[in-house]
Formats: C-alpha cells, structure tokens, sequence
C-alpha cells in the first residue's frame, strides 16, 4: 500500500491555508496581558499575550503602529488585540497579527475618541485658519490645571527659570474624575474674560480614563470659543487628546507648555545687546563713512572757493608773465644776433669805412656821383671826398684805359 509523503513546508503551507481560510481567525479580539514585549529596531513590536489559561505570540508590524497603538505598550499592561491569527511557515508556529492594540476596559473610549476627533474635524474645529498665533513676548500668562502637581510646578518653576517678571494666574481645577469637564470650562471662561496673553489648559499624565476629561466636546468646544490663545499641554509627550487637536498650540508636556508660553529674560537680553552692538557698529560706519564724505566735499569746496580760484589765477598769471619774459628775452637775443649780423654786413657797406681804406668819393658838378668817364669833360670840375675831407679839381684828361682791371 502506497502513501504520500509531504515536506515539512507543504505541511505548513496548507495548516497555514487552513487558518487563513477561517473567517473567525481573519479578524478577531484577544484579550490578555502583555509580557515579552520587545521594540524592534525596524519599527516592529514582538510580544506574548497571556491569562491563566495560555499564551499566544504577537506581533505589529511597523505600518499599523501609527493608528493602531496610541500608548507606550509595556509588560504588564491589560489590552485587547485585534487582528488575525496565522501560521510563519518558516517556524511553523502561530501567532496573531495585531493591527490595533488598547488598553483592556478602554476599547469604548477609543472609539468615543476616535469618533468625536473625525466629527469635530468635519466641523473645521481643526482647521489652521482659526489657530490663534502665541504671542512672543507675554506677560500675563493663565493656567487652567490642578493647584498641586507636577504640571504646577513645572510650569512655576520654569516660567520662574525663563523670566521672573511674567504674572502666573493659577485657576485650581479638577482635571479628572466628576466635575472635572465643568471645572476645566469654567477656568477657562473665567481667565478668558481678564484679558490674559495666553492660557495653559492641562494636567500631568495618566491612562486614557485619566485624560478623559481633555476628550469631552464641551471642554473642546470652550478651547475654540476662547478669544486668548490657547496652549495644550495634557499628559505625556505620547498622549494626545481632543484639546491638543482644538487648542492653537500643543505642547508635548506641561513644562514644554512652559517654555512655549514664557519668553526667555536672559535670550532676549542677549539679543538686545547683539541688536545694541551691531546698531552702535553701523552707526560707526555710517559717521566714518560720513566723515570721509565731508573731508572730500571741504576739499572740493576748498578747490571751488573764489579764494582759491583767485590764488588759481594768480599763479596762471605769473607763469604767462614767466612765459613772456622768458619769450621776449629769447627774442631779444634773437634780434640782437640778427643786428649784429646786419651791422656786420652795413659796416662793409659804410662809405666812411671805404674811403678810410683808400677809396674816394667824386661828385660831377651837378651833385652827382661819377662812376663813369662818360659824366665828364676836359675842363669840368669835380670833388673828390676822401676819409678827412674834400678835394677840389678840374678834368684836364680822361683815360679810359682800363689795364688795372686786368691786374
């Protein structure tokens, strides 16, 4: 007789097809105690679920931790686990997939919470356009939270820290349990009415019954109608309530609240005295920059006053006089040297010099010079000018054998 034989992976595929194939284990709730719980570096989060009849691994993968755990999960804790139970073929054990874990006995309010966040939302209560800006310089500051406990004392202490001259106006209210909701309207209608800067509305943390008072409508509601900004700072950074979706401002923890609301003395010293040292150094600059501007307009002013134009000219002149003098001296010896060539060359010609070299002058007796036999006859008088004087005579013979020439 023949039997099949199957492989181990063929034995999980098909127990794995047969959970995934059960509707009841395709989504179910499993409640039970947390223990084993481990946060993985990828997101993930391993963990056992345990009563006093069993246990059964778990695990939530990254994707579903954002809207399917809103607490810090820990041993210990009471939740409810919805998702579905399937094989991991590769270990050949079951577990449940979560993709939503609460706390066990809050279930119900998550849904209340869940379901007024969706319908405040559709009403615009979220909206950006109505969140209030913080002002960054207040000094009446209220809160809205119980009168002993951490939250007071931490906003004290660092509103205190940060600036000492800021006015606390404390509202003690009830921040959970009966009455709380009404306690919480009325502080904020009753700081909203003294023209404050801003409001704080919170408290310190707790479990999601413990905060349940900042989830009510009625308080929401009285955040949005508050004309002074509205800080929220309910519970621990992990904690979020419908005051924190409705409020201007949420802030992680009551102390962070704090430093929101309070500016800082000291940082805003500092930058006073930065905005001091940089307006002194521009001022500065700007009177160097001035003076440089006016030491250059005194001299133009100096170059262009009537003073120094006549002083200009003054100097222009003398140097035209320096000028014509030295041209007309130039010219002077010019002329001279040029007279003295011409008297050079009229000193040849002086018949004064010629007749003291040997020569005579003879005048006819009609007063004019002979300087031909032609102008003459035997018996005509003459005079003869010679260098000291004059000669007197008559013509008694005319030669005009020239032969001397010829010498």
């Amino acid at each position: 007789m023949s039997r099949n034989i199957y492989s181990v992976g063929q034995v999980n595929a098909y127990i794995k097809d047969v959970f995934d194939g059960d509707f009841l284990l395709r989504n179910l709730s499993v409640q039970g105690e947390i223990s084993n719980c481990k946060y993985h570096g990828s997101g993930h989060i391993y963990f056992t679920l345990k009563d006093e009849a069993g246990a059964i691994s778990g695990i939530m993968f990254k994707g579903n931790r954002i809207k399917g755990l809103r607490f810090p999960m820990k041993d210990g804790d009471m939740v409810v686990v919805t998702g579905s139970v399937s094989v991991y073929e590769k270990g050949g054990t079951y577990q449940i997939y979560a993709r939503e874990i609460t706390l066990a006995g809050a279930g119900d309010l998550y849904v209340r919470f869940e379901q007024l966040k969706q319908e405040l939302e559709e009403m615009g209560m979220f909206a950006p356009e109505y969140k209030k800006p913080i002002p960054g310089f207040a000094r009446r500051i209220g809160i809205v939270t119980a009168p002993t406990g951490a939250a007071v004392r931490d906003i004290i202490q660092i509103s205190r820290r940060r600036n000492p001259f800021v006015e606390l106006i404390l509202y003690p209210a009830l921040v959970q349990g009966e009455g709380a909701v009404e306690s919480i309207i009325s502080g904020i209608m009753a700081l909203d009415a003294m023209d404050l800067d801003v409001l704080i509305v919170g408290r310190g943390g707790g479990s999601i019954e413990d905060l349940w008072a900042f989830n009510e409508e009625a308080v929401a509601r009285a955040i949005f109608s508050c004309n002074t900004p509205v800080i929220s700072a309910v519970g621990h950074e992990t904690d979020t309530t419908i005051c924190d979706y409705v409020a201007d401002l949420r802030a992680p923890t009551p102390s962070a609240a704090a430093e929101q609301a309070v500016f800082s003395y000291q940082e805003w010293q500092n930058t006073l005295n930065n905005y001091r040292l940089m307006l002194g150094r521009a001022m500065s600059n700007h009177m160097e920059a001035v003076e440089a501007r006016l030491a250059g307009y005194t001299k133009q002013l100096g170059y262009l006053s009537p003073a120094n134009r006549l002083d200009e000219k003054r100097q222009y002149a003398i140097g035209l006089e320096q000028r014509l003098a030295s041209a007309m001296e130039h010219l002077i010896e010019e002329y001279k040297g040029r007279l003295a060539l011409y008297a050079g060359r009229l000193d040849g010609l002086s018949p004064a010099k010629k007749l003291s070299q040997g020569y005579s002058y003879t005048m006819n007796k009609e007063g004019k010079t002979v300087t031909s036999t032609a102008q003459v006859a035997v018996g005509d008088t003459i005079e003869i000018f010679v260098s000291d004087g004059a000669l007197g005579a008559q013509i008694n013979q005319i030669k005009e054998d020239i032969s001397w020439k010829k010498n």
